[in-house]
């Protein structure tokens, strides 16, 4: 529990002092925002900061700090110092400097953006690409809330339908409309789930892996853990650490700032949240798996279907979800769990909903067209709910598929993380301010999402340390490509 508590310090530290580090660097200033310059009721609108940080906060969060950081958390105690680390000077630079680009670039998305300070052809490859992430994770963060959501009450496609029928309002609506008004409620839900849950750990003060017991692959030892944890571990937590989807949601929120200063506490500091809400996790998830937790809130039937079979490991039989729901159960009781529950279900679907909201930004950006009215807005929504749906229906009809897939969605993540640190670093270096702020997450991001596409055996299965050769060279010639680029434009 001391690396736990010491984590959540450290990130708090971080916050207050590389936070205002990397708010130096970039230079926030007064000049005019585009939710003024640009105001349109519809995208362009001024809200209010502390509703601003909660809609990026919920959009940023989804699963991912919660479900990445308990598989995260089975490689051991390393899994800490990846989201301290990757969080303050990784993730919550990526957030900031990039969400404060879109700003001073009237609230454009991440593919115009790379297409500024990286070409027109990275450009087109950025608008496909997101594009597809954007609908796969709508798809998919359509039907696990169902699921959790049925167990509660109701048929599990009803949930579907209602929740379809909400990402419509959210995609089409003016943003003060549904997501200006609802967010919030969703927030407190979801920061009332993360807030029980460290006051249990606190009370139960179990006995838990700290990080100077070893950094190796405790999962390995204990689990039955196949991958090792360079590079699987940081993609495995990425929301919660450093994840490319941020930067993807960040300008829809730059479009409603009325001051640059509100960008530290917005940008930076909803990634900070992110990381306590994925060190609750990772803290919950070495009690359940490391410290026999789960014979402690598991029911004895359960113990005995676990005991009874040999066919599954430990984190084979209780995946991410089960965890989730068994703990909130147990710790929380009926109330208390249903409330929990809800805040891991406000999460995905308010990134689900967003996410669709984002694709129709982007064709926007792309097609160059006006969103002031609903018939333009209907017009490039149709394709993307069209899309979605197809998406959903396989989903549902292939359950176990759609995990395959997400690994790959993972991957794309991180890969647009890197690509996102590289924007940054382009920029900074323009202005001629330190990019190293970025450039050294960003070769760090490079390496691991080469590494990971090289040796996951869900994707180009190669020899482990071949890829890791082949990894470092691909790192190294973007180091030297970005180097020879600076020295042509002095």
């Amino acid at each position: 529990m001391l690396s736990f508590t010491l984590s959540i310090v450290a990130l708090f530290l971080g916050y207050m002092i590389y936070g205002r580090f990397a708010e130096h660097v970039f230079g926030p200033d007064d000049r005019e925002t585009p939710a003024i310059r640009k105001a349109d009721k519809v995208d362009y609108i001024v809200l209010p900061s502390w509703r601003i940080f909660m809609i990026q906060f919920l959009n940023i969060a989804g699963t991912g700090p919660i479900f990445g950081a308990i598989m995260g958390m089975w490689f051991g105690p390393s899994a800490y110092l990846w989201i301290v680390f990757g969080c303050i000077f990784g993730g919550a630079v990526h957030d900031y400097i990039s969400g404060m680009m879109s700003l001073r670039h009237d609230g454009c998305g991440l593919a115009e953006l790379t297409g500024l300070y990286l070409g027109s052809t990275a450009r087109k490859a950025l608008i496909f690409f997101t594009m597809l992430m954007m609908v796969l994770v709508g798809a998919f963060f359509v039907y696990c809330p169902a699921i959790i959501l049925s167990g509660i009450w109701g048929d599990k496609m009803m949930w579907v339908v209602i929740i379809f029928i909400y990402y419509i309002a959210t995609t089409m609506m003016p943003i003060d409309k549904v997501i200006g008004r609802i967010y919030p409620a969703f927030a407190l839900s979801m920061l009332f789930m993360v807030i029980a849950m460290a006051v249990v750990l606190f009370i139960k003060q179990p006995v838990l892996p700290e990080v100077w017991d070893g950094l190796g692959n405790l999962g390995a030892e204990r689990l039955g853990l196949q991958q090792p944890i360079f590079p699987a571990l940081f993609v495995t937590i990425a929301c919660g650490a450093v994840s490319g989807f941020h930067a993807t949601q960040s300008p829809m929120m730059a479009r409603c700032m009325k001051s640059e200063r509100q960008g530290r506490p917005i940008f930076y500091g909803a990634m900070i949240t992110e990381g306590v809400v994925a060190l609750v996790w990772a803290t919950i998830s070495s009690y359940f798996f490391f410290a026999d937790g789960w014979k402690d809130v598991c029911s004895p039937e359960v113990i005995q279907q676990f005991t009874n079979q040999t066919e599954r490991s430990l984190i084979q039989y209780f995946d991410a979800p089960t965890v989730v729901t068994t703990i909130c159960a147990s710790w929380l009781g009926i109330a208390g769990s249903i409330l929990a529950l809800l805040g891991v279900v406000a999460a995905p679907i308010t990134t689900g909903g967003s996410s669709f909201r984002t694709a129709r930004l982007i064709l926007s950006e792309a097609f160059h067209l006006k969103q002031t009215n609903a018939r333009s807005r209907l017009l490039l929504s149709l394709p993307v709910f069209a899309v979605g749906i197809a998406l959903l229906a396989w989903q549902i009809g292939n359950p176990s598929g759609f995990s395959t897939v997400w690994q790959y969605v993972a991957w794309g993540t991180q890969l647009m993380a890197a690509v996102t640190l590289w924007v940054c670093s382009v920029y900074l270096s323009r202005q001629h301010k330190p990019y190293l702020l970025t450039l050294l997450p960003a070769l760090f991001m490079t390496m691991v999402v080469v590494d990971f596409f090289l040796f996951s055996p869900t994707i180009l299965n190669l020899d482990e340390s071949l890829s890791l050769v082949i990894a470092a060279i691909v790192t190294a010639a973007a180091l030297t490509r970005f180097i020879f680029w600076k020295i042509s434009t002095k």
